[in-house]
Parts: C-alpha cells; sequence; structure tokens
C-alpha cells in the first residue's frame, strides 16, 4: 500500500488544447445540444463571448495528457469519483497547461480489508498562468488479492 509522502507529488506539465472538434464531438458524445458548444453566432452573442467547453470536458485532458508516476497495479484500481473546479469556462481555441498532483491520500476500511483513496489534481492553467479549472479524481486502490496456500 502506499504511504503519505506521495501527498505533493507532481507528473510533468502537458499542453491540453480546448479543440472546437473535440468540444463538438465530446457535446454530441454525451447528448449535449447545446448551442454554447457547439454554434459559433449564438455562443458569440453571450455573454462567454464564444464557444466554451462542456463542464465535464476536462476529464479528456486525463486521456490525452502526461500522468503522474505511482507504481500502482492497475487491477487493483477502481475510478471513484470525478469532480471540477471551475474558476471560468474552458474556452475553444486556448491551450492550457496541465499538472497533475497528489492532493490527498487516506484509508477506508472495506468488506475485504483496507482500501486508500488517492486524490489526485489536474491543474489546468491558461497562457496567463491563471487557473482555469481543476480535474479531481478520486482512484480507490484495494488490497492485493489473497495468495491461496
Amino acid at each position: 500500500m502506499l504511504d503519505q509522502t506521495i501527498i505533493g507529488k507532481t507528473g510533468p506539465t502537458f499542453m491540453f488544447e480546448v479543440d472546437k472538434r473535440h468540444v463538438k464531438q465530446f457535446a454530441q458524445a454525451i447528448g449535449d445540444d447545446n448551442p454554447l458548444y457547439t454554434e459559433p453566432t449564438y455562443a458569440n452573442q453571450s455573454p462567454y463571448n464564444g464557444l466554451i467547453a462542456p463542464p465535464t470536458f476536462p476529464v479528456v485532458a486525463g486521456v490525452e495528457g502526461e500522468g503522474i508516476e505511482l507504481d500502482l497495479d492497475k487491477k487493483r484500481m477502481l475510478h471513484g469519483e470525478q469532480s471540477f473546479i471551475y474558476h471560468r469556462p474552458l474556452k475553444v481555441g486556448e491551450s492550457l497547461t496541465c499538472q497533475i498532483k497528489v492532493a490527498d491520500l487516506y484509508e477506508k476500511e472495506g468488506k475485504k480489508g483496507k482500501m486508500q483513496f488517492i486524490i489526485l489534481d489536474t491543474e489546468m492553467r491558461d497562457t496567463e498562468g491563471d487557473l482555469v479549472v481543476t480535474s479531481r479524481m478520486n482512484i480507490i486502490y484495494t488490497q492485493p488479492p489473497v495468495q491461496a496456500v
């Protein structure tokens, strides 16, 4: 199992493009036809003054980005929860600098033994260095399987 020394560990920085085509595909995939995501004329007349990404779009950065090296057994990992902490909407066309860090680690007793909860934050910053959104993922790390004797 992991220990508290991993808290604060960071992965390498990586760039994430909020691309118009990907935003449109993502909105279609989740069944959200909000014109703020796909219709430039409509979005340009909105308070956002342009196309924005759906609120759950930052999950795509985790797929495209650089991970953090924690030496975990993937067979023991479960995706427990995902949340997004916004400071402003993601604008289509912007490039964000991202970095994943271990924000917290704690344990709980489960039916089959102790489980660890690893909180990973992906901070996404604009070209000015301002924090736009933090994508927070909770990974549940289970006990290793009991070996038969």
